[in-house]
């Protein structure tokens, strides 16, 4: 085989790799400090999830999840943690629905323990014990948003 012969099919195999891992975006707030430290009930804490992917050219992806964290006594806010960790995938040679289910399921599979770690370490440099998010199933979650999506869908092709 010829050199080009082998470097055309190598460039048709299917192929993903991480390019870049980083935080987009991280803010933290304490709204009722410092008074809020001298309080020692035990604050509610609720977890947002979202994920987002964008081509940025042909091949090359970028895929962010974005984590708020809430933590709250009765209706004062404790803290609130914002992390959005992103990361620049390229995935080539695959076909449209298996790149939507990479940048749906693996990059964020991917990308969710150095979120986990973000969101961590703002917590505790703000004073407070840690938090530590459980892992989270990006497969069940994917499948619900296309399952909304076709009820969606649906429902728009009814009216």
């Amino acid at each position: 085989m010829a050199q080009e012969d082998i470097a055309a099919q190598e460039q048709a195999q299917p192929g993903f790799s991480i390019e870049k891992i980083y935080v987009k975006d991280a803010s933290l707030e304490i709204p009722n400090a410092p008074q809020i430290f001298t309080d020692r009930t035990q604050p509610k804490v609720s977890i947002e999830l979202g994920n987002s992917a964008q081509m940025l050219e042909e091949g090359v992806f970028e895929v962010a999840i974005k984590v708020t964290v809430t933590s709250k006594i009765e209706d004062k806010t404790v803290f609130l943690v914002e992390v959005t960790q992103a990361g620049i995938f390229q995935i080539r040679n695959v076909p449209e629905d298996s790149i939507e289910m990479i940048a749906g399921i693996t990059c964020p599979n991917i990308l969710f323990p150095y979120a986990r770690e973000a969101v961590s370490d703002l917590v505790v440099r703000a004073g407070f014990p840690s938090v530590l998010l459980n892992p989270i199933n990006f497969e069940a979650l994917f499948a619900q948003q296309k399952q909304q999506q076709a009820e969606a869908a649906l429902s728009a092709t009814k009216q």
